[in-house]
């Protein structure tokens, strides 16, 4: 009797903990890993789209803001099963290399170079590359993510394309988020380059203008890209396939369009069947 008390006891407890397992297994399985630039994340469009999707699959989306350098080396690694990210370059690359399955245009928005309204260094209307190099030459102060995010990527590519070099003892790394990034350059009343999109979210906060912000090196595009599951098994990649055809439905474009901060567009949709 004692014996077969202690074998259903047995049974009971390993069907139990097998039916935890599987619980938890579908708790993960039902759970998106997003990775998305600080950008994104600060102008408050993802809080728009987010909500919607999880209510349409009955999901849950685990959003991680980083820079897009780092956003990358996550998806490199397995730790997120699909990035918004900002640096055309960088994700080309990590097509290239395997790590990606799927990327697609989104949408896009422009960078724009911030300074104080008195602007020192008389920037105001230039062509970017030539303006940061007039800051340089001027040893006015400079506030850089230096983090590897797009922004810092492109502000590479601005110094590169002027043939200069940020000012040694005037330029500063925040090695933040941009919308921290804008709060610190406006403490100190320095130049910065930003995304449009998070000044618009910021710009009741801090007293830094747009000064240079009209050329074609200033377009700011976002892609999405699904993480390889051959390299990595734990990739949720039909959930993340599906999360990278809500971004581009008609239906998600359409808010993209329409996504405003005091009457202002933020963004600009790549794939609305209308062409705007």
């Amino acid at each position: 009797m004692l014996h077969r008390l202690w074998m259903f006891t047995l049974l009971c407890l390993i069907a139990l903990g097998c039916g935890g397992d599987q619980s938890q297994q579908t708790k993960l399985s039902s759970t998106l890993r997003l990775a998305v630039t600080t950008s994104t994340r600060d102008s408050g469009l993802l809080d728009e789209l987010i909500p919607i999707f999880e209510r349409d699959r009955d999901v849950r989306v685990d959003v991680i803001a980083v820079g897009t350098g780092k956003a990358l080396r996550l998806g490199e690694a397995g730790d997120v099963d699909v990035m918004l990210v900002h640096a055309r370059d960088a994700e080309d690359a990590f097509m290239q290399a395997g790590h990606g399955i799927r990327r697609e245009d989104v949408m896009y928005n422009t960078f724009e170079i911030l300074g104080p309204p008195s602007d020192p260094a008389g920037i105001v209307g230039m062509e970017p590359a030539a303006a940061l190099q007039k800051i340089a030459d001027g040893n006015h102060r400079y506030l850089s993510r230096g983090d590897e995010s797009g922004t810092h990527q492109r502000e590479l590519l601005l110094w590169k394309k002027g043939g200069g070099q940020p000012p040694s003892d005037k330029s500063i790394e925040s090695g933040q988020g941009m919308g921290a990034t804008l709060i610190m350059a406006d403490q100190m009343q320095a130049y910065v380059l930003t995304d449009r999109g998070t000044f618009l979210r910021f710009k009741k906060k801090i007293e830094l203008k747009p000064l240079v912000f009209s050329s074609q090196d200033l377009k700011n595009p976002y892609g999405i890209l699904v993480v390889n599951p051959n390299k990595h098994p734990s990739i949720r990649n039909e959930l993340a396939d599906a999360f990278v055809d809500f971004m581009i439905s008609q239906r998600v474009q359409q808010i993209v369009q329409d996504f405003t901060v005091d009457g202002e567009q933020l963004f600009y949709p790549l794939r609305l069947s209308n062409g705007d």
